[in-house]
């Protein structure tokens, strides 16, 4: 059986991406198949090398299997209000469940353990089990030595080392380790692998010890999602979005990553294939802004101590005070290299690690992110006199750079335009920035402020529309439509009511909508530099439901809040994007796209009362 995992019904060794479920401990990940395998796991955090990567390359990535070992089906679910998953899997003569999770054991900023744990429990019959834990170290760059003493294994590479523990009879099969054994009703397996580094005790983990940590895990994630103050209509979605968007909390930081994988592709077998494992400032201010409305103000608490300790804001009156993106220990430097040995999941090269997007001009970020400021100010912490100076100096520097081209939300490689939503976003950073001061009675240059917002507001309404359209459009000097317009009404920019906002949301309706789902832009019409094709982007139909509720349109809304669900995965998690066939494209599960569910649904329910 290759390292890479088993092989799907259609001779595929890949599972679709949406096969997939999130596990994690706060400082990094693991996707779980549908089918056992942990095929993505990057220790000790979510931007280090991979150990498993079998997404990215079947062959060569490596993985951890653990399986039914005669056939059988699968269903799996999370522990109800947890990040533990469970994977069942139903044969002729048992039933079994995996049950896959990270241990917290506090918000604690200790970076050093890690442990990953497994456990088998068979619940019917009997079922015999294989086991097979193969890591590929550095992106299947390095090579390492396998031992196996005491009843451990350990996996020795140049830069990290794991230590694998079980319950049952383990082999060493050349690199990798192997275990086959039968589970009769009642009794269970565990596997538990931990990072093994200078300061960090390796320990065992038996039964007892395993059903202890289990415990824990659960009542931690439970305790954490009781904050929740939303008691709609969609509880259930809500929090699972909710959960995920903790999951990609860097806790010895407070970064937010956009994403926990690198290179899953827009379009199979397309160019289209970036490292999102960052935190890009516009996507973790927006994660500030929907776990606000659902009352979890630590996390934007932490977010806030990130930005204090780890961005430095420059003078550069070019590239701005702040990046777009940073690593998410506050590196300013994320070099993009392809890693050219790795096929790319389902062939789609290249595998990318880094993002050369970190030098772009995006303009917007300020407005994501002084726009998350002001909520916290009003429902988390009033921001302290440093925090608003740092405010501050950002709102002078948005008052005489927001006139400028820049490479606009969607980082499109194809040259600086002069993108309405940029300017949008510049508008209210400028604006929230004077509530912050009106509302504390704070020092403010007040008239220099809405001089320069009532500019970019007139610009916007004199060259973002287009009375040929009529509709707001992506861009100046052209008359292409783009999605990212639907925030002029949740920005508060224009009513939602306004004549010239209904027609550009049905412009929007007629020209990037396919049954609720909503391209950002077409590439076709508004060449972005790279070649080849996308599927809708799911924040944008999130978006557009938010639109058609403030707009009073609520049936409509309604419908497509309700269609969009039914393109989550098994366990409620999204992809960055949805192909033609309801697909999941991109990588998984992105932030953005959960943010956004939460603000529309929030938003919807207010509307339907």
């Amino acid at each position: 059986m290759a390292a890479g995992g088993f092989c799907r019904s259609d001779g595929s060794a890949y599972l679709p991406i949406a096969d997939h479920g999130l596990i994690g401990d706060l400082r990094t990940v693991a996707l779980v198949g549908t089918n056992g395998t942990i095929d993505w796991y990057c220790c000790p955090r979510f931007d280090a090398p991979s150990v498993f990567g079998s997404i990215l390359d079947a062959g060569r990535g490596g993985s951890f299997q653990l399986a039914a070992d005669v056939p059988a089906t699968t269903k799996q679910f999370y522990f109800p209000d947890t990040n533990v998953l469970i994977t069942r899997f139903f044969a002729a003569d048992g039933v079994a469940e995996v049950q896959d999770f990270m241990p917290i054991a506090d918000d604690s900023r200790e970076i050093d353990r890690h442990r990953l744990i497994r456990r088998v429990i068979c619940v019917r019959g009997t079922l015999p089990f294989r086991a097979l834990v193969a890591p590929r170290f550095g992106y299947a760059t390095q090579p390492h030595t396998t031992r196996v003493e005491d009843g451990q294994a350990i996996f020795e590479s140049e830069d990290l080392s794991l230590i694998l523990t079980a319950s049952v009879p383990i082999d060493c099969d050349g690199q990798d380790v192997l275990s086959q054994f039968k589970l009769h009703e009642g009794e269970q397996a565990v596997f538990a692998l931990d990072r093994a580094c200078e300061g960090v005790t390796p320990r065992s983990c038996p039964l007892a010890e395993a059903e202890q940590e289990f415990a824990a895990t659960v009542k931690y994630w439970r305790h954490w999602l009781s904050s929740s103050r939303y008691r709609g209509r969609w509880r259930e979605v809500v929090h699972r979005s909710a959960l995920t968007l903790k999951l990609l909390t860097y806790a010895p930081t407070g970064g937010i990553v956009a994403a926990p994988t690198t290179s899953l592709p827009e379009q199979i077998g397309g160019e289209r294939n970036w490292d999102y494992r960052y935190v890009w400032i516009r996507d973790a201010a927006f994660c500030v802004y929907a776990l606000l409305r659902l009352g979890f103000t630590d996390e934007a608490e932490a977010f806030m101590g990130f930005l204090s300790e780890h961005v430095t804001l420059s003078g550069d009156g070019l590239s701005g005070p702040l990046q777009i993106m940073y690593g998410i220990d506050g590196a300013t430097e994320l070099p993009e290299q392809e890693l050219g040995h790795l096929e790319g999941y389902e062939g789609s090269a290249p595998v990318r690690v880094g993002n050369a997007a970190v030098g772009q001009l995006q303009l917007d970020i300020y407005g994501a992110l002084i726009d998350s400021i002001y909520l916290y100010d009003k429902w988390g912490k009033p921001i302290s006199s440093d925090r608003w100076d740092e405010l501050c100096m950002l709102v002078e520097w948005v008052c005489q750079n927001w006139d400028k081209p820049d490479e606009g939300i969607w980082e499109t490689r194809g040259g600086r335009k002069n993108f309405v939503y940029s300017r949008l976003m510049c508008w209210v950073a400028i604006e929230r920035a004077m509530r912050v001061a009106i509302h504390r009675g704070l020092p403010a240059e007040i008239p220099r402020w809405r001089e320069a917002r009532d500019a970019i507001y007139r610009q916007i309404m004199r060259l973002g529309w287009s009375p040929r359209l009529h509709a707001f459009v992506q861009h100046f000097d052209d008359e292409v439509l783009d999605a990212s317009v639907l925030m002029m009404p949740m920005a508060k920019f224009v009513s939602p009511t306004d004549p010239k906002w209904l027609s550009t949301l049905d412009a929007l309706g007629e020209q990037l909508v396919s049954d609720s789902l909503v391209y950002r832009y077409d590439p076709t019409v508004s060449p972005d530099g790279l070649r080849g094709i996308e599927g809708t982007f799911s924040i944008c139909s999130f978006w557009y439901v938010e639109a058609l509720a403030r707009a009073g349109r609520l049936d409509e809304a309604r419908l497509a809040f309700e269609k969009m669900l039914t393109y989550a995965n098994h366990l409620g998690l999204y992809a960055e994007q949805i192909g033609h066939t309801g697909e999941q494209l991109g990588n998984f599960p992105q932030a953005f796209t959960h943010l956004a569910l939460i603000s529309a649904a929030f938003n919807l329910d207010q509307a339907l009362g």
